[in-house]
C-alpha cells in the first residue's frame, strides 16, 4: 500500500503548491488594491481569507502525511545526530516543516486578527502584513528545482 500511497501524495503535495500560491498571490493583490482605494471589506474578501486558509492547510496536511511516510524524515528522525549534518535530509527533517508550520500560523493570525479590525484600512492592512509573512516564509521554503540548497521538480507526476 505504501508503494502507492507515498508517491500519490507527493505528486499532490507538489501540484497543490501552486493552487496555495496562486490563491495566496491573488488575496494579497486584492487586498492591496482594496487598501489602495479605500474600498469595504466584502464577503468575497472574507471567501478569499478563509480560501487562502484552508488551501494552505490542505497542503499542510498532506505534509504530514508526506512527513510521516517519507523515507527521508523516516531516515532524519531514525539516525538525527547524523542526519542533521545532511543539508538536504535536514532541510526535508527540519526546516521545509517548521518553516511552513510558521508559515501557517502567520495566516491563522492575520485571519483572525483581521476579523477584530475596526476599520476597512486596518482590517486590509493586517492581512496584507500577515498573509505577506506567510508568502514569503512559504516562498523561501519550497524546494524549488532552481534552488542550489536542495531541489525537487517543480511538478511530478502521478
Amino acid at each position: 500500500m505504501m508503494n502507492y500511497i507515498y508517491p500519490f501524495i507527493l505528486a499532490m503535495h507538489s501540484l497543490w503548491r501552486w493552487e496555495v500560491l496562486i490563491v495566496l498571490t491573488i488575496s494579497l493583490v486584492n487586498f492591496f488594491y482594496k487598501r489602495k482605494k479605500e474600498l469595504p471589506f466584502s464577503p468575497t474578501d472574507q471567501f478569499l481569507v478563509k480560501t487562502t486558509v484552508i488551501s494552505f492547510y490542505i497542503q499542510l496536511v498532506l505534509g504530514f502525511s508526506l512527513y510521516v511516510l517519507s523515507p527521508i524524515t523516516q531516515y532524519f528522525l531514525q539516525h538525527f545526530d547524523e542526519a542533521v549534518h545532511l543539508r538536504q535530509i535536514r532541510f526535508f527533517g527540519m526546516e521545509h516543516s517548521s518553516m511552513m508550520i510558521i508559515a501557517a500560523i502567520c495566516l491563522t493570525l492575520g485571519a483572525l486578527k483581521s476579523k477584530n479590525a475596526d476599520t476597512n484600512d486596518r482590517r486590509f492592512k493586517i492581512l496584507l502584513i500577515w498573509f505577506g509573512l506567510a508568502l514569503l516564509i512559504a516562498l523561501s521554503s519550497i524546494p524549488w528545482e532552481f534552488s542550489p540548497l536542495t531541489s525537487r521538480p517543480s511538478f511530478r507526476s502521478f
